[in-house]
């Protein structure tokens, strides 16, 4: 099989989240640890940080990821869910890895694992682990991929915990209030091993002390560590000014990113505390850098400057909320959104918090748990957002682009899917 055969055929063998939802998901550890077994447990052969958080994990995740392959550490990545190639979820030192890689694992070791009965993300998981081992990589960090406690990542035993914030979602399978979905996230916390919380207050904050005290786990808190003097942000990014880090660059530019630039922080001076070398240099330039070192993309990415186009994943109502605070903020003649999202997110509380003073395209992700544009747009006209419905986000895009005048503001996002798909039809005309 080529690549694109092999990767058909794990989507067809193995149930898929990302693709079909909850009925994808095994909760538990039973799976990933017969899987752990079978492979000769490849995580203990090299030192891992693990990252969850409802928004914010995957831009620390690279962040971290390119400061320590700056400072000479051989650094392994593993993300989720991938934009444009599977193998964005597998990185060593920004490298995704190889097709040839892909495809021998799939050979290699499908047949022998399904009798566990893996679901695409645990087995896909521990391809990276094994990948990362092969490679005798110094450290990998690891994103959760749903929730904390029973996610498939919480077999590893890392060296620094991060949480980077609590909002809803995934709310069927992590609980319906927000002190219950951090007690699933704080589920990656660990005996005597330091957790860094990058945002949380009241009962969200004493939900991680109280674990954190459970279980002897030293935690520290990102607002109360760094303080920025100020900070400033336009077109090209932020520069956050602190005592430590005074006109700290980052070229990511969303909202977002001054809670992400405070945990990123926090997390470099406990590392350094366990022994890590790392430079000052090395922060200033993976802040600066930290698409082209990582492979980063679709965080505020602005992809057209005439009328703009502008795509973020963001796509719940904790994410949205600084996508709408950055579009106050942003000039522009007319204000367009394509927007789409999967059928089991807080749709409605999405809806209630964009603007209306935009001209909206609503449409749908090539994907099965897509939410159908017409029903999209039957929830939208009861929030009083006004537009029309596109059957893929290419034609939205193209209609978009077609009404628009040059000083226009085209946003595309609701969705990491829809974003992927913006991604894919950019990538195919170039």
């Amino acid at each position: 099989m080529n690549y694109e055969e092999t990767l058909e055929y794990l989507y067809k063998q193995l149930p898929v989240f990302q693709q079909i939802g909850s009925v994808a998901y095994k909760p538990g550890l039973q799976n990933t640890e017969a899987l752990d077994k079978y492979f000769g447990y490849p995580h203990r052969k090299f030192h891992t940080i693990h990252v969850a958080g409802t928004n914010g994990k995957g831009s620390v995740s690279h962040l971290l990821a390119a400061i320590l392959q700056l400072n000479g550490y051989k650094t392994g990545l593993y993300t989720s869910p991938h934009l444009i190639d599977f193998r964005e979820r597998i990185r060593i030192n920004g490298q995704m890895i190889s097709k040839e890689d892909v495809i021998q694992f799939a050979e290699k070791h499908l047949a022998s694992t399904l009798h566990i009965q893996p679901s695409f993300f645990e087995l896909t998981m521990m391809m990276a682990f094994n990948h990362f081992a092969e490679n005798q990589v110094d450290v990998a960090v690891i994103e959760v991929g749903l929730g904390g406690r029973l996610d498939s990542t919480n077999i590893i035993t890392p060296d620094l915990c991060v949480i980077t914030n609590i909002s809803y979602d995934h709310v069927q399978m992590l609980g319906d209030t927000l002190p219950k979905i951090a007690r699933e996230k704080a589920g990656i916390i660990k005996s005597g091993i330091p957790v860094v919380i990058g945002e949380a207050q009241g009962e969200v904050k004493q939900v991680f002390i109280d674990r954190a005290k459970e279980i002897k786990a030293p935690i520290i808190f990102a607002e109360g560590q760094i303080h920025f003097r100020s900070t400033q942000r336009n077109d090209k990014g932020w520069e956050f000014d602190s005592p430590e880090f005074p006109h700290l660059f980052g070229e990511l530019s969303g909202l977002c990113q001054e809670k992400n630039a405070a945990t990123v922080l926090t997390a470099v001076g406990q590392l350094r505390n366990l022994g890590y070398n790392i430079s000052h240099q090395s922060v200033y330039d993976a802040f600066a850098h930290v698409t082209s070192l990582t492979g980063l993309m679709g965080r505020w990415q602005q992809l057209e400057s005439s009328p703009r186009l502008i795509c973020d994943t963001g796509h719940n109502t904790g994410g949205i909320q600084y996508i709408v605070r950055q579009l106050q903020n942003e000039s522009y003649q007319n204000l367009r959104i394509i927007i789409g999202m999967v059928n089991d997110k807080d749709i409605s509380g999405v809806l209630a918090m964009l603007p209306q003073n935009a001209v909206y395209y609503f449409t749908r992700a090539s994907i099965p748990r897509a939410l159908p544009e017409e029903r999209l747009y039957e929830l939208a006209i009861k929030a009083g957002l006004t537009g029309k419905c596109y059957p893929s986000v290419q034609q939205a895009v193209e209609a978009a682009k077609k009404e628009s005048r040059p000083d226009d503001l085209i946003f595309v996002g609701g969705s990491t899917f829809i974003v992927a798909d913006l991604l894919k039809t950019m990538l195919s005309q170039q």
